[in-house]
């Protein structure tokens, strides 16, 4: 292919940042309502639609995703007031349908089916909290894929909507307490700026059924501390409420808690300040809590930390492990514990006392991508899953030490035909990085296989084994799927964190590049037959793997990234990456984000591997500016034949409340335009 790429909207525009001449020639493209933006989007989609449509294989890929996906599929049940709720879609539903039922083995009846609050899917249900009692269900909506929430509150007995009706929250839960519930708010953004305004200042308020949302009171805000986000949950017994701050995406927090029994009274502080990343897990007593830390033990223990105590003083009920403790509950009166050995979970049962009481097995490589469970009940449900199974629910009895099957893996893809294991990559500074291989069990390293390397690398996120459709396509095609568990991200605590943000992000780039010179030193794969993948902040690391090492792989998925690493900070929610990214503006943070910047460091006279750069209309977490700009300045500079397409989603966001058809056309789209791509690297 030697396509003609759309003229894009561009003028000389040259900015001088902290002494550094900084051109931005793409920057009308940051006008998404311009008409220009329009006109060369148009254009855009127009080339890549038909590249796409006329490769021969893609029919018969979308037809396979499709049967893959064409399956049951159901989360792990939980209970409020007696009565057991589930979400569920039987196969090719756009969206979940939420049952409830008064008995877990017959939880039948509809109380919410998402796939009627649109005709094209595109409204998705977001989040959903049972009131104690089970009487009421608070839900939310989000369209487009945005990440705006709308809340309402639906009657579990009749099935109808009260009048209630909250908008402008966003990445919230509803905390049920009394006559209603705790919520995040934000105040409206200019008309036109819903999607690219930076949002600040959120506040915690409690909305009382039948009040107009004007009506509802403000529990906690920050106008000081505008990059101060606050998350509000309630203990199970309704006693305490929680909320706990962090500085933007930052993992320290800052816990405050108030005591919902006593009118008027303060919320009190339970740690200081950002010095750790504390969790509560839930009130064991008056003013006394079970807290999940990294204080003191960076993989994480648990504690018994009381009110007006110092931090300091904690009793320590489960101490660090060699394993990473990513979660904890209590459940049934005793603490389940979930670690991650090596990247996949473990399951471990303590006293209340820190008495060891056994683990539960959990079949591995795997993760456990669900657990519901309360203080007063021994019955826990888990959602269990890896690359080549989709999701078996298990329920596990505390008291007994019993596990039963409730529902095995239905993805129509056999688990035995395939392998996956794990290998241990040095990365160019010596450090050890994990890889998941996954692969058909009679594939051998002969040099030739198409390899599909996915990485994320960020935010304290931990890479684990579960399925995803287009890594299923993509072994059932007959490739190989590698799962880099890079550092910056959450496998192995906080100095794996550490290790890859701010000044050291560098690391993760090099880790990934580690990761695709040992697939070809093994015989896995010579470069051309290398792709790689990530979204977001995964886009990132595809972003900056294409513009450093072009030579390392024949082909790029670059989805929803962070691209522009010196205007990230201006848009929607950018403001809260400052944690892991730094400051732009900080003429230290702007040194090393320059560095390694996507966008600005594409090079002319480069040949840049086939890439296919992915993005949402709709997506307010990481604007496509970024994914524009960036396709207008490889398509500028790339000097060969291969591919540099750009596919926007209409109606689409981040990732999250896509309706099925839309999700099966992309995995196609992904799959076909890498096969096309690392055929040509077997010439």
């Amino acid at each position: 292919m030697d396509p003609k790429y759309p003229t894009a909207p561009h003028l000389s525009l040259t900015e001088k940042l902290h002494g550094v001449e900084v051109p931005d020639p793409f920057r009308p493209l940051e006008e998404l309502d311009a008409p220009a933006t329009a006109h060369w989007l148009a254009e855009e989609q127009s080339l890549t639609s038909a590249h796409l449509s006329s490769i021969s294989c893609r029919e018969a890929i979308r037809t396979r995703i499709a049967e893959l996906w064409d399956h049951p599929k159901q989360g792990a049940p939980f209970e409020r007031g007696g009565r057991w709720f589930q979400l569920r879609n039987s196969g090719l539903q756009a969206q979940p349908v939420v049952y409830v039922g008064d008995d877990p083995a017959d939880i039948s009846r509809i109380l919410i089916d998402a796939n009627e609050l649109s005709l094209d899917g595109t409204v998705s249900l977001s989040r959903l909290s049972v009131s104690d009692d089970g009487s009421y269900l608070a839900w939310s909506t989000s369209k487009d894929g945005s990440d705006w929430q709308t809340w309402r509150v639906r009657s579990v007995d009749t099935g109808d909507d009260l009048a209630d009706r909250l908008e402008w929250s966003k990445f919230s839960d509803a905390a049920w307490s009394g006559n209603g519930f705790y919520y995040t708010a934000f105040d409206p953004p200019a008309a036109g700026g819903e999607l690219t305004a930076p949002v600040a200042v959120p506040r915690i308020a409690y909305h009382a059924l039948g009040d107009p949302q004007e009506a509802d009171r403000v529990q906690y805000c920050a106008p000081d501390e505008p990059d101060w986000l606050p998350h509000a949950s309630t203990s199970d017994d309704g006693r305490y409420l929680v909320i706990t701050l962090t500085r933007g995406t930052g993992t320290e927090t800052h816990v405050l808690v108030g005591d919902l029994h006593e009118d008027g009274s303060p919320l009190q502080a339970l740690n200081d300040r950002f010095s750790a990343k504390d969790q509560v897990v839930e009130r064991v007593g008056a003013g006394e809590f079970l807290v999940l830390t990294d204080r003191s033990a960076e993989r994480g223990r648990v504690v018994r930390a009381r009110l007006g105590e110092d931090p300091g003083a904690w009793d320590e009920i489960v101490p660090e492990s060699a394993d990473t403790l990513l979660d904890a509950r209590l459940i049934g009166g005793v603490l389940v514990v979930h670690y991650l050995h090596h990247a996949t979970s473990v399951l471990r049962v303590f006293e209340l006392d820190g008495t060891a009481a056994g683990d539960i097995e959990v079949p591995g490589p795997a993760t456990i991508v669900e657990i519901t469970g309360r203080p007063g009940s021994s019955v826990m449900h888990l959602l269990v899953m890896s690359y080549t199974q989709s999701g078996a629910l298990w329920a596990h009895d505390l008291a007994e030490g019993t596990t039963r099957s409730l529902a095995p893996s239905t993805a129509p893809i056999d688990p035995a035909r395939f392998v996956t294991e794990q290998v241990f990559v040095e990365s160019l500074d010596g450090t050890p990085v994990p890889m998941f291989l996954t692969y058909a069990s009679d594939a051998r390293p002969d040099g030739d296989r198409p390899v599909l390397l996915y990485g994320y690398g960020g935010f304290d996120v931990a890479l684990t084994p579960t399925f995803s459709v287009t890594f299923a396509g993509w072994l059932d095609r007959g490739g190989v799927l590698a799962v880099a568990n890079l550092r910056g991200g959450g496998e192995y605590g906080r100095s794996w964190h550490e290790a890859g943000r701010l000044s050291k992000k560098q690391n993760v780039f090099d880790d990934f590049a580690s990761c695709a010179r040992w697939l070809v030193a093994s015989g896995w794969a010579r470069p051309s037959r290398i792709a790689v993948m990530g979204g977001s902040n995964g886009g990132l690391l595809v972003g900056a793997t294409l513009t450093q090492h072009p030579e390392l792989v024949g082909a790029a998925l670059v989805e929803v990234g962070v691209l522009d690493m010196l205007r990230f900070h201006l848009f929607t929610i950018g403001w809260a990456w400052k944690s892991d990214y730094g400051d732009p503006d900080d003429p230290v943070a702007f040194g090393w984000l320059h560095a390694y910047s996507p966008l600005h460091n594409v090079r002319e006279g480069r040949c840049y591997p086939a890439t296919l750069i992915m993005t949402g209309d709709h997506d307010d977490r990481v604007v496509p500016a970024h994914s524009f700009k960036f396709a207008a300045r490889l398509q500028q500079a790339q000097s060969c034949d291969r591919p540099i397409l750009l596919r926007v989603t209409s109606s689409g966001g981040h990732g999250a409340g896509k309706p099925t058809a839309m999700l099966i056309d992309e995995a196609a789209d992904r799959l076909a335009f890498l096969e096309e791509a690392l055929a040509e690297g077997t010439a």
